[in-house]
C-alpha cells in the first residue's frame, strides 16, 4: 500500500514544528492532494490546527501509549489514500526515557519507514547549522533524516548556506522559512492556545502557505514523500477485533462532552468505542440545559474547565444532571478536566472557586508549576470493578486536587516514582490520567457493559 508521507522534526521543543508543519499542510491541499495529518506523541492541540482549522484527518502516533501494532494500525487506517504528514514531538530523539529513544519522533519515523525533514533554526548560526544536521542525521545509522528546512533565515543568505550544508553534509536543504511576526501562534499554561481562540488565523495560515510557496522546493519534498517505501496491508488489520467484534453486539449510547472545556479527547478513543457499539452523542456541559435523552454512559475528557468555571458553575441544570446521573449508576469516565468537573469546587485562573457537579469530594485548584506530568504506568487497579491489567497513560496538568483517588498506583517508567491516582469503582473511572484504549482496550469492553436499560436516567 502506498502512502507518501514526510515527518516534520527538530532538535528541540520551539522550533516552530506546529506552525511549519500546518504551512505545508496548506501548500499540499493546494496541489490537489488528499492530506492527512498526524501528531507524533499525546498531545492533543495540535492535531486540532490540522483537523479543526484545516479540515485535515489524522490523530495522534504515540508508541509508549499505542504500543507498535497501535501505532502502525491507526496510521495505516487514517493516512490510506493521501499524502500524510506527520508532525514530531520535543527533540527528533528525545521520547519517554532519558536514555533511550522510546517513543521518539525517531522512533515513530522508524516504526513506519518515514522520511524525516529537519527543521533547524538558522539565526546566529552559519557553519555551526551544518554541525547539527550532520550531528543528527549520523547520530543513528539509520535516522530516516532525508532533508532539512531552514528556519528564521533570510533569503539573500539562504543560498550560501544551503550549498554550505550539502557539501558538509550530504542532505539536501529544501528551503527556508523568514521571520514571520504577524503569524505566531500563542501558548497558554496546557501549551498552544486552541485553534478558536486564535483571531484571523485562517488568514494567518493562507498567507504563511504563500510565503511558503516562495521559499520551500515542494517539487523536491513531495518527491522525497513519494519515494517513502510501500507498507504491507496487514497494517490495515485491527489488532483489537476480537474484543471490538464481541463487544459490537451491544448498542450503547454515549454522551460525550464537547465543548470549549472540554475537547481533549483521541480520535482513536472514540472510534474504538463506535467500533464496540457505541453511539456518541455529543453535547455541552456549558451551553446545554440537559444532558441528551437515554443515555447509558457518559466521557467527560479533558481541556480547560478552569477557563470557563464560573459559566460551567452558572450552568445548575446541567450540574445538577451529570451529578445525578452517575451518583445514580451511569457508566462514567472522566479524566483530567472532566475530574475537575466533577469534583465539589473548582478554582479558575483568579483563584475564585466555583461549585461544580460535586459527584466527588474536595476541591481543584491551581499550582505554579507543572504535576506529576509526563508517562505513567497504571498498576494495580481495576475498570469498572474488572481487573485488565496495567494501562499506560499520560498526565500534563497544573491544577491538583485535594484528593485524587486511591483505585490505581501511577508509576514512572524511568525513575520508578510513584502515587495514588483515580477514582475506580463499578461504575466510574476518574482521574488526572490521560488513558489511549489502544494500551488495554478492554477499558473500552468494561464501560460498555453496562445493561443498556438499567442506567438511562439522564
Amino acid at each position: 500500500m502506498k502512502i507518501p508521507r514526510i515527518l516534520i522534526t527538530a532538535p528541540k521543543s520551539g522550533s516552530g514544528k506546529t506552525l511549519i508543519t500546518c504551512g505545508i499542510l496548506e501548500l499540499l491541499k493546494r496541489t490537489g492532494r488528499n492530506v492527512s495529518a498526524f501528531k507524533c506523541g499525546p498531545d492533543y492541540i495540535d492535531p486540532m490546527f490540522h483537523h479543526h482549522v484545516q479540515n485535515v484527518p489524522g490523530g495522534n502516533l504515540d508508541s509508549f501509549l499505542m504500543g507498535q501494532d497501535g501505532v502502525r494500525y491507526s496510521f495505516a487506517k487514517h493516512g490510506r489514500n493521501s499524502t500524510a504528514v506527520l508532525e514530531g514531538v520535543m527533540g527528533y530523539y528525545d521520547g519517554s526515557s532519558s536514555r533511550n529513544t522510546s517513543a521518539s519522533s525517531y522512533e515513530i519515523a522508524c516504526l513506519t519507514d518515514t522520511p524525516a525533514i529537519l527543521i533547524v533554526d538558522a539565526r546566529g548560526a552559519y557553519l555551526s547549522a551544518a554541525a547539527v544536521v550532520n550531528g543528527f542525521a549520523g547520530f543513528r545509522k539509520d535516522s530516516h533524516i532525508a532533508g532539512v528546512l531552514l528556519n528564521h533565515t533570510r533569503g539573500r543568505v539562504y543560498e550560501s548556506m544551503k550549498e554550505l550544508i550539502e557539501r558538509e553534509t550530504g542532505v539536501p536543504v529544501l528551503g527556508y522559512v523568514p521571520e514571520l511576526k504577524d503569524c505566531v501562534l500563542e501558548s497558554r499554561h496546557l501549551g498552544l492556545v486552541l485553534p478558536d481562540e486564535v483571531t484571523g488565523l485562517s488568514g494567518q495560515l493562507a498567507s504563511l502557505c504563500d510565503t511558503l510557496a516562495e521559499t520551500i522546493d515542494l517539487q523536491s519534498l513531495l518527491a522525497i514523500a513519494d519515494r517513502a517505501p510501500e507498507i504491507p496491508e496487514s497494517w490495515l488489520v485491527s489488532p483489537f477485533a476480537g474484543i471490538t467484534a464481541a463487544a459490537r453486539k451491544r448498542k450503547r449510547r454515549i454522551g460525550l462532552a464537547d465543548d470549549e472545556a472540554f475537547c481533549f479527547y483521541y480520535r482513536d478513543n472514540l472510534e474504538l468505542l463506535e467500533e464496540s457499539g457505541a453511539s456518541l452523542v455529543r453535547f455541552s456541559p456549558i451551553h446545554d440545559k440537559a444532558l441528551p435523552e437515554k443515555l447509558d454512559g457518559l466521557l467527560l475528557y479533558g481541556g480547560y474547565p478552569e477557563i470557563y468555571a464560573e459559566a460551567l458553575s452558572k450552568n445548575t441544570e446541567m450540574r445538577n444532571a451529570v451529578r445525578k446521573a452517575v451518583l445514580g449508576g451511569m457508566h462514567c469516565i472522566a479524566e483530567c478536566g472532566g475530574f475537575l468537573y466533577l469534583l465539589e469546587e473548582l478554582e479558575d485562573l483568579n483563584g475564585h472557586s466555583w461549585p461544580m457537579a460535586g459527584v466527588l469530594k474536595g476541591r481543584g485548584y491551581r499550582t505554579p508549576h507543572l504535576t506529576r506530568f509526563g508517562y505513567v504506568n497504571l498498576e494495580c487497579g481495576t475498570v469498572f470493578g474488572k481487573d485488565i491489567g496495567p494501562l499506560r497513560a499520560h498526565e500534563f496538568h497544573y491544577f491538583d486536587a485535594e484528593n485524587c483517588g486511591t483505585g490505581f498506583q501511577a508509576k514512572k517508567p524511568e525513575s520508578g516514582r510513584n502515587w495514588p491516582c483515580i477514582y475506580s469503582t463499578e461504575t466510574l473511572l476518574a482521574g488526572f490520567p490521560h488513558i489511549h484504549y489502544y494500551s488495554r482496550p478492554e477499558i473500552a469492553e468494561q464501560f460498555l457493559t453496562v445493561p443498556p436499560d438499567e442506567n438511562r436516567k439522564a
